[in-house]
């Protein structure tokens, strides 16, 4: 087994080509849809160059054919000037191109180390060497400002950790064009700029990256250069500097009537609808998730839930709405408890939920949207002798998708027919008609671009301008700052405080990490 000497780890040569990855007229269908039409992406050697749009804009598509997971039908992938054809990722790697995709391909039951070097294990004869492993991991971050305790099992890590190693993993083998999809959707802020750090410094090291990211800041603060697709075209091409946020969200919409105005006004609290005392619950592992978690929340306002992914939030939005069993604590709802009570029970009792897996949970994607829209407890008043009334369905599905500005053709088209953020819309016009008492809204924007974010932000504060006590779980800090009349912060699955929404984010990034000390001081 052999990996490259210790002393050739970083650093690649400087390619003097104007153009070390891109496309050139790619165009790119599945049956009638068509993904990508004619792109042209000129991405420079030693750059950070991001590629933003709408859900759906084509961006996926062109990268997978940039890492030969894909073929275009018509037009070419460019590397180091010259036309290519990457008929597989295995091709891609002989050409120094890596991918990260979103879904992190990191093994738990293995070391850090033995993530980083696995199926280039340094050695000879079939005996790995370890220890100039180790040197050579240590050199590889080391070169990048960046710290890992590289012996540490890789499933207690972070997932900024996790994300580290997958990016520095591309670089061991000699990678020096890194492809990243979304690469800080996942983390909390200061993990976010860590990694925007790391980005820096790979491309100060003559790296080439594409960043691909729904997070408008981040892009304008780390790109040198940004390619706007929509619809599968690419419709601009900037530089640092050009265009500020709101520039950049029109852009990508295409005009900037569509896009809908933030809006700072906080809710106006009522009584206590919801309490929460001392809830504990446990993983499918049994585990223990939720220790002694307790909070009110009130009509009339969002109760926004920080954390970094895996301190506790997916378990306790599943134990609010009841797929997940409480091992202990109770939970009321207008003072009656219902930690025992079924979802459906909870449901009729009015808790409105909007599921982090809109595509498992939220949605039965072959089902028509008419179906999706009637999908609740209220379904039972559009019936009479047992029967549900087209008529009243029909008004009820109108009014569903009309709340929620849905972007479809017809009532009668499967939900798989519509983007992820109008797929969303859907879930949150359905769970909000009926103005709920209680609406858990769990990650509801993950995935959504600028346009559909804004259409389910005007949502949620409808729901509470409506009297609702909305629970609302993202790892979007500010998101939460915006929308939230109050943040509850989890760490390790217990309660670490309860900021306002004018807390600094460096104050509610602390406790997510579990500095209270530097929250207290920020």
């Amino acid at each position: 087994m052999s990996t490259p000497s210790a002393d050739r780890i970083p650093s690649p040569d400087p390619a003097p080509v104007g153009c070390r990855i891109g496309a050139r007229g790619i165009s790119r269908s599945f049956g009638p849809v068509q993904a990508n039409v004619d792109v042209t992406l000129t991405v420079r050697a030693g750059t950070v160059h991001a590629v933003v749009g709408e859900n759906g804009a084509g961006k996926s598509t062109l990268m997978r054919m940039l890492y030969g997971l894909d073929q275009p039908d018509a037009g070419s992938v460019v590397v180091d000037d010259e036309l290519v054809a990457l008929g597989s990722p295995r091709a891609a790697i002989e050409r120094r191109i890596g991918l990260v995709q979103q879904e992190l391909a990191i093994i738990p039951d293995l070391t850090l180390l033995e993530n980083l070097v696995l199926g280039q294990e340094p050695g000879v004869l079939g005996r790995i060497d370890w220890k100039a492993a180790l040197v050579r991991a240590r050199e590889l971050s080391a070169s990048v400002g960046v710290e890992i305790e590289w012996t540490a099992d890789a499933a207690r890590a972070s997932i900024a950790i996790q994300q580290q190693v997958e990016i520095l993993r591309l670089v061991y083998r000699g990678a020096d064009v890194l492809i990243l999809d979304e690469p800080t959707a996942v983390l909390a802020p200061a993990q976010a700029d860590e990694l925007l750090r790391l980005l820096s410094s790979l491309r100060d090291a003559g790296r080439t990256i594409i960043f691909i990211s729904h997070k408008l800041d981040e892009v304008l603060g780390v790109a040198d250069r940004i390619t706007v697709l929509r619809a599968g075209r690419t419709v601009a091409e900037m530089v640092r500097g050009e265009t500020d946020r709101r520039g950049l969200a029109a852009l990508i919409v295409g005009d900037d009537s569509e896009l809908v105005e933030s809006t700072t006004a906080r809710g106006v609290p009522g009584g206590v609808v919801l309490t929460a005392r001392g809830l504990g619950a446990k993983d499918d592992r049994g585990i223990a998730r939720l220790e002694d978690v307790g909070f009110e929340a009130r009509s009339g306002e969002i109760l926004g839930i920080a954390a970094v992914a895996g301190n506790g939030q997916e378990e306790l939005a599943e134990v609010l709405i009841g797929i997940r069993a409480v091992s202990s604590g109770d939970l009321a709802l207008d003072g009656v408890s219902i930690a025992r009570k079924d979802v459906r029970a909870r449901r009729r009792a009015g808790l409105g939920y909007v599921s982090a897996d809109r595509k498992q949970e939220g949605l039965a994607l072959r089902l028509s949207l008419a179906d999706n829209s009637i999908a609740t407890p209220a379904m039972t008043s559009l019936a009479g002798a047992g029967w549900l009334r087209p008529r009243k369905v029909a008004e009820h599905v109108k009014a569903v998708l009309g709340r929620a500005a849905v972007r479809f053709g017809s009532a009668s088209d499967p939900a798989s027919s519509l983007s992820g953020g109008n797929q969303q819309r859907v879930v949150l016009g359905r769970e909000t008609i009926g103005e709920p008492r209680v609406l858990v809204a769990s990650q509801p924007t993950r995935g959504v671009d600028v346009r559909g974010i804004g259409y389910i932000h005007e949502l949620l504060r409808q729901a509470r301008d409506a009297g609702a006590a909305v629970v609302l779980f993202s790892e979007e800090l500010d998101e939460l700052r915006e929308l939230s009349d109050r943040i509850l912060v989890l760490h390790r699955g217990r309660v670490a405080g309860v900021l306002g929404p004018d807390s600094s984010r460096s104050e509610i990034g602390a406790l997510m990490l579990g500095d209270e000390g530097q929250a207290h001081a920020a």
